[in-house]
C-alpha cells in the first residue's frame, strides 16, 4: 500500500511495483470479452462470409492489432509508473471502459458503428499520452510522452477520416493509421529535433518483472479462449466420438502452449510464471501479438472441427489449425532477449518447420484427424523442448 507522502509525490518519481496490481487484472476482464468477439469474427470469416474471406480476415487482423496496441501501451505505462496512484488508476479505468465500448462496436465497426469505434480509439490513444505530458511537467519522461502524443495525433486524423468515409476508404485510412502507430512504436516515436531516445535513456526505469508478469497474465487469458471455444462447441450437441477426440486434442494443445510459454528457454535461465528469469527482447510486445493471435486461431480451428467434424476439410480451416501453432511458436521464440554467451535454442524453429511441411497434406484427411495430428505435433515439440533443456525437478514454480 502507498504511504501517505507518496500520494503527493510527482508521477515521474513513482516506481512500478514488481508485481501486477488487482486493477490491472480487472482491466484484463474486458479483454476476455474482446478476445471472444475477435474469435467470433474469425469463425464468421471461415463460414458465413467465405466469398469475402481475404477482406474480412484483413479487417479482423486490423481490429486485433488495434486492441493489442491499447493493451500493450497500458502495460508499459503500468510497468513504468506506479499504477497504485489514484491518477493512474483513473486512466486505467477510463481506458478499460473505452476498450469495452470498442469490443461492443467490433461486429459493426466497418458498418454503422465506424465513427463510434474510431472516436473511442482516438480518445484512448491520444488521451493517455496527453495525460502524461501534463503529469510529467519538469520530468525527463515528458519528452517521450510528447513524442508519443504527436504520433498518435497524426494517426488520429486518419482514424476519424476512415470512420466518416466508410466503405473501402475506411479500410485504407484505418490501415495507414495503424501502420503509423506500429512504425512509431517500433522506432520509439522519433521526432525532428527531439530524436528517438528510449524511456530508459531518459532516466526512466521500466520494471521488466512487472511487464513480464503482465505478459504472462494476458497469455493465460488468451489461453482460456481455447477452452471456451472447444467447451462451448461440445456442450450443445453433447459428447460424440468426433467431438470428444477434438476436445482432447484442444486440451493437449492448451497444455502444450502453457509448457512452451513458461518453460521454454531461448538462452540462459528458464523463466517462471512470475516473470523471474525472463529477459524480454526489444520486440517482446510484437511477440506477444503473434502468441495471442496464434492461440485465437487455434481456438477457432478446434471449435470449428467440433461443430462440423465431417469431411472434407476446407483449406482455410487447415490454415487456421496449423497456422495458429506456427504463429505461437514464432512469437515465443522471439519473446526473450538472446544471450551473447549461450547458444540460442532452435527447438521451436524445428517445430515451425514440421508444422509447415505437414500442413499441405492435411486437406486429404478428415477434420478430426487434422486437429488430432496438430495436437500431437505440438505435444511432440513440447516433449522435445523439455528433453533439450534437461530441467531439474521444479516443474510448477509458484507465482
Amino acid at each position: 500500500m502507498l504511504r501517505r507522502t507518496e500520494y503527493f509525490r510527482g508521477l515521474g518519481d513513482s516506481k512500478s511495483p514488481r508485481s501486477a496490481t488487482v486493477l490491472e487484472l480487472l482491466f484484463d476482464i474486458v479483454y476476455v470479452f474482446a478476445l471472444a468477439r475477435l474469435a467470433g469474427r474469425v469463425a464468421d470469416d471461415l463460414t458465413i462470409v467465405r466469398h469475402t474471406l481475404l477482406s474480412e480476415a484483413g479487417q479482423t487482423v486490423l481490429f486485433f492489432t488495434a486492441m493489442w496496441m491499447i493493451w500493450s501501451l497500458n502495460a508499459l505505462l503500468a510497468s513504468t509508473y506506479d499504477p497504485r496512484r489514484p491518477d493512474l488508476q483513473a486512466v486505467l479505468l477510463a481506458t478499460m471502459f473505452g476498450t469495452l465500448v470498442l469490443a461492443v462496436t467490433l461486429p459493426q465497426a466497418f458498418g454503422q458503428r465506424g465513427v463510434t469505434f474510431a472516436c473511442t480509439y482516438v480518445v484512448i490513444q491520444v488521451g493517455r499520452p496527453l495525460f502524461l505530458v501534463f503529469a510529467l511537467r519538469g520530468h525527463a519522461g515528458q519528452a517521450f510522452s510528447l513524442r508519443v502524443l504527436t504520433w498518435h495525433l497524426a494517426s488520429s486524423v486518419l482514424w476519424i477520416s476512415g470512420g466518416i468515409s466508410g466503405g473501402l476508404g475506411r479500410g485504407v485510412f484505418w490501415t495507414i493509421a495503424l501502420a503509423i502507430e506500429l512504425i512509431g512504436a517500433a522506432t520509439t516515436y522519433p521526432l525532428p529535433r527531439m530524436g528517438k531516445r528510449q524511456l530508459t535513456s531518459l532516466g526512466v526505469t521500466v520494471s521488466q518483472e512487472h511487464l513480464a508478469e503482465r505478459y504472462n497474465q494476458f497469455f493465460m487469458i488468451a489461453l482460456a479462449e481455447v477452452v471456451l471455444e472447444a467447451g462451448a462447441a461440445v456442450s450443445f450437441p453433447g459428447f460424440t466420438t468426433e467431438g470428444t477426440i477434438a476436445l482432447v486434442a484442444s486440451f493437449v494443445a492448451v497444455v502444450s502452449f502453457w509448457r512452451l510459454y513458461f518453460y521454454h528457454v531461448r538462452s540462459g535461465r528458464a523463466s517462471t510464471p512470475s516473470g523471474e528469469g525472463i529477459q524480454l527482447s526489444r520486440w517482446a510486445s510484437y511477440s506477444l501479438l503473434l502468441i495471442v493471435g496464434g492461440i485465437i486461431c487455434t481456438a477457432v480451428g478446434f471449435g470449428q472441427v467440433i461443430e462440423d467434424p465431417h469431411p472434407p476439410i476446407d483449406w482455410a480451416l487447415v490454415a487456421i489449425i496449423f497456422g495458429g501453432p506456427v504463429l505461437f511458436l514464432i512469437g515465443r521464440s522471439t519473446l526473450e532477449r538472446a544471450s551473447n554467451t549461450t547458444p540460442r535454442c532452435r527447438v521451436l524453429y524445428f517445430g515451425v518447420l514440421a508444422l509447415v511441411v505437414v500442413a499441405p497434406a492435411m486437406v486429404l484427411l478428415p477434420p478430426v484427424a487434422v486437429a488430432a495430428l496438430a495436437a500431437v505435433i505440438l505435444a511432440g515439440i513440447t516433449v522435445y523442448d523439455q528433453r533439450a533443456h534437461k530441467r531439474g525437478s521444479e516443474t510448477n514454480p509458484t507465482l
